[in-house]
């Protein structure tokens, strides 16, 4: 089995979990009503998606 040649440092060990932090969500803006929401996704008040309705957002 393999074992390591030497002890890796707390430095070296913290910089390799510093780059997995999580990153804030983007939003995108409503051109419409300015209220933002997740690109790529239905807007949840209106029912839009790339300017098509596609959910009732009275449903929901």
């Amino acid at each position: 089995m393999a074992v390591p040649k030497r002890k890796q440092s707390k430095q070296r060990s913290r910089k390799r979990r510093g780059a997995n932090h999580f990153a804030m969500p983007q939003f995108a803006k409503d051109a419409q009503d300015g209220s933002l929401f997740l690109p790529h996704h239905v807007h949840p008040t209106t029912g839009l998606y790339r300017g098509r309705q596609v959910i009732d957002p009275k449903a929901s």
